[in-house]
């Protein structure tokens, strides 16, 4: 029999030869003490074990919390990518609006003219929406050019404006707060 199971057998035999009754206050409670906090031979091997795995579990706890503030995170940086996508889908649409009303058509009668406020209307709102989700126009003309902003299709010989200047916008660009969506195509000083 090893030493903790003869232990354990006195324990026992304590507890039953005594009834409850006469187990009170101090005495019951030096019991349950001393049975609880009675050394023995592997006691100090068997705590740094118990601590061992508390700091085990422990660093489980914190590997798991970390777990879950990085998918998290990942999740944000998900859905802002899958916004992204969709607006710049919408983009092109976007611009060959501005483009269709900024042309000149001549002289307008009443009804082409309601016609054209109606669809610069919905191009305001079609703005506003964009807008409302981030989505910002590089500016260009007079901007010094810059590779990360903007794309230099051509250039122009232009008097009184530096080389490197921009003098022209051929495509507009867009951010979203500090991603570049689509760089902006444009003509420089030369």
């Amino acid at each position: 029999m090893t030493d903790e199971e003869k232990i354990k057998l006195e324990e026992s035999e304590a507890i039953s030869h005594k009834p409850e009754d006469e187990i009170v206050g101090d005495e019951k409670k030096e019991e349950k003490h001393g049975l609880f906090h009675r050394h023995c031979k592997n006691c100090e091997k068997l705590e740094i074990e118990c601590a061992e795995y508390k700091a085990g579990w422990q660093r489980a706890l914190a590997d798991y919390k970390n777990l879950q503030n990085e998918v998290e995170k990942r999740r944000g940086e998900w859905a802002q990518m899958s916004e992204m996508q969709i607006l710049s889908d919408f983009l092109p649409v976007y611009e060959h609006l501005k483009k269709a009303i900024s042309m000149e058509h001549g002289t307008w009668n009443i009804e082409q003219e309601n016609w054209r406020k109606g669809v610069e209307h919905i191009m305001a709102q079609f703005g506003g929406v964009l807008k409302a989700h981030g989505l910002e126009e590089i500016k260009t003309i007079g901007e010094q050019l810059d590779l990360k902003f903007h794309e230099a299709v051509g250039e122009e010989a232009v008097e009184g404006i530096e080389v490197g200047k921009i003098v022209k916008e051929v495509e507009t660009g867009y951010l979203m707060g500090v991603r570049v969506i689509k760089a902006a195509k444009v003509i420089v000083a030369k």
